[in-house]
């Protein structure tokens, strides 16, 4: 299986190649232990473009001038799709009960903005908009939520807002029902709750991408940066602290830490979660 089944040319070094240029471009990355598993993810892209050898292929995404497609397509064959409803919600609670009744009391900006920002096809935001909405907030504020993905497909199936059973493993039931209508063999989330939300494609990596959506009062960036190398996520880490409103919040998933790539934020524990506040300058 994979590329070899396909009599594809690999020349000497061109999967190191490879593998560091996607870091570049993505912060993914394959370590030498991945790196078949990426060679073979990216093999039937070197085929549909007709090519017998991964150095072409490298060289149309390193030199191409008109490679920004072609990087989409990378991006759709590479990026990771596993979420579901209510993740990890200890974090979303804490937001809900403690950080927006403190943003409400300052009530430093017109509108609350948050942002996803690994969104795949969007079970993230649409809990964030659930549990926001369950606790009144909707009616009390002017709350925007941003999601964004660096897959165009995670993008396109989350503005479909339709999800099968497997996304529902962590949900309540009750919220299940009162949120989601059956849908042949999936649900449809509700159209009140899917329109809260603003879909949107964005690279992590790429700073004028996210600057947009970084000047947020929360972003959420979970489960992602486990695929990264430490250099990207110090990369994407500085963009949030640059665009960030303060004080700052950022949540990233349990399994991932920032203590040793930012000084710009704090680990704070904050009900039962542990979240990163931006770090205030001494001038």
């Amino acid at each position: 299986m994979g590329s070899r089944s396909h009599n594809l040319v690999l020349p000497e070094g061109t999967g190191t190649l490879i593998q560091k240029l996607i870091n570049e471009r993505t912060g993914m990355f394959f370590d030498n232990g991945k790196r078949d598993l990426l060679i073979d993810k990216l093999s039937p892209l070197v085929i549909e473009r007709g090519f017998s050898s991964y150095l072409d292929y490298y060289y149309l995404l390193k030199y191409d001038t008109g490679a920004d497609l072609e990087w989409q397509n990378v991006m759709n064959a590479l990026s990771v799709q596993e979420t579901y409803f209510w993740r990890e919600f200890d974090q979303v609670r804490t937001l809900v009960q403690t950080l927006v009744p403190e943003w409400h009391e300052r009530r430093t900006s017109p509108t609350l903005r948050i942002w996803s920002a690994a969104c795949a096809t969007g079970e993230e935001p649409l809990t964030i908009a659930i549990a926001l909405n369950e606790a009144g907030w909707f009616k009390r504020a002017s709350i925007e939520i941003l999601a964004t993905d660096a897959s165009s497909k995670a993008i396109e199936r989350a503005r479909e807002g339709v999800y099968k059973e497997r996304a529902f493993r962590n949900l309540p039931l009750n919220l299940r029902e009162r949120y989601f209508e059956k849908d042949g063999s999936a649900w449809r989330v509700r159209s009140d709750i899917h329109c809260r939300i603003k879909w949107a494609i964005a690279n992590l990596i790429e700073e004028d991408q996210i600057a947009p959506f970084a000047s947020a009062d929360f972003i959420f960036c979970r489960n992602v940066f486990i695929y990264f190398s430490e250099n990207a996520i110090r990369r994407a880490v500085r963009s949030f602290a640059k665009f960030i409103r303060p004080p700052g919040y950022l949540f990233v998933g349990a399994a991932e830490s920032l203590i040793r790539v930012t000084t710009d934020f704090n680990l704070n524990e904050i009900g039962d979660a542990f979240v990163y506040v931006k770090r205030e300058r001494v001038i």
